[in-house]
């Protein structure tokens, strides 16, 4: 009975601007966020700060910055506001009818994959539905499911944290882009060959390219990078006329149509990887993300 009198005296909205508060660790922004008005927002503050016994937010110079018990209730309050969320949603989702931002995290290399059939897909069926993308490492997207900020992560991610789940989108093997005047007469790029060329290295914000790598130690090689690049789009551009050797997954290379450029196999063995949705044991009863989810897997499938 007890426990019972503690739980009617919190007010579900106080939680909600808890959680705006030590994502944003700044008043204004939350509550920007959350549409309020900013004395409301800092009313809020000091309840929530006599209730929990703790300041939760400190200053530090000009902004604030979370107490060790704040950095605490994180997780377990975005658990929680997601689990009343998925309680409180209607039983059936209606895509047409839907009014739903959803935040995802992908390369370019998943972009240029999974967006534009999907955008076409979702203004035909699903017309509220808006999309917010966001780029990071492997590690930054996880990060970002875990906390809460990302909905699904569409990338390669070898290892899950236990918490989150995976959607398989489809296995993908890599490719070798020259220019085809380059090629030995055999029309075969061999393994001497391709040592002694310079490489275009794609290393898009930290994720790099390490199966590539990986496997050229297994046979006790290594290649020379002459071009690093943070993003995908340039890189076939830059064979053409040159040396180079672009060694990529082979879908980021559909939508290059250069004549002079040939697309061969790696001249020795790289491991497939599989290239997959993540997203958060916790959104599991979430249909609209169920459905958001199945949208994605049905283009990459049928386009």
């Amino acid at each position: 009975m007890h426990q019972m009198n503690d739980l009617r005296r919190i007010d579900l909205n106080l939680l909600v601007i808890l959680d705006a508060l030590l994502s944003e660790q700044h008043v204004t922004r939350a509550a920007e966020r959350l549409h309020l008005s900013q004395p409301a927002v800092s009313h809020a503050l000091a309840r929530l700060r006599e209730m929990l016994g703790d300041p939760l937010l400190v200053r530090a110079g000009a902004g604030l910055v979370a107490t060790p018990r704040a950095l605490e209730l994180m997780a377990p309050l975005r658990e929680a506001l997601a689990s009343v969320q998925a309680l409180l949603a209607p039983n059936t989702f209606d895509p047409a009818s839907a009014k739903r931002r959803f935040r995802l995290a992908m390369s370019d290399y998943g972009a240029a994959i999974v967006l534009p059939g999907l955008i076409a897909r979702l203004r035909q069926e699903a017309p509220g539905i808006d999309l917010q993308i966001s780029h990071a490492s492997r590690e930054g997207m996880l990060d970002g499911v875990l906390n809460g900020d990302i909905d699904l992560a569409a990338g390669v991610f070898p290892e899950l944290p236990h918490e989150l789940r995976c959607t398989p989108l489809f296995e993908e093997q890599f490719v070798c882009l020259v220019d085809a005047r380059r090629l030995p007469a055999s029309g075969v790029l061999d393994l001497p060959t391709y040592l002694a060329r310079p490489h275009v290295l794609l290393e898009m914000r930290g994720s790099g390219t390490p199966e590539i790598e990986r496997a050229l130690t297994a046979i006790g090689q290594r290649r020379h990078v002459a071009v690093s690049l943070p993003h995908w789009s340039v890189a076939p551009q830059l064979i053409a006329g040159t040396d180079l050797i672009l060694t990529v997954a082979a879908r980021g290379l559909q939508g290059v149509d250069q004549p002079q450029l040939s697309v061969v196999p790696p001249p020795f063995p790289i491991p497939s990887f599989s290239f997959v949705l993540a997203w958060h044991v916790r959104r599991g009863g979430d249909q609209a993300l169920n459905w958001l989810n199945r949208q994605i897997a049905q283009v990459i499938v049928h386009g």
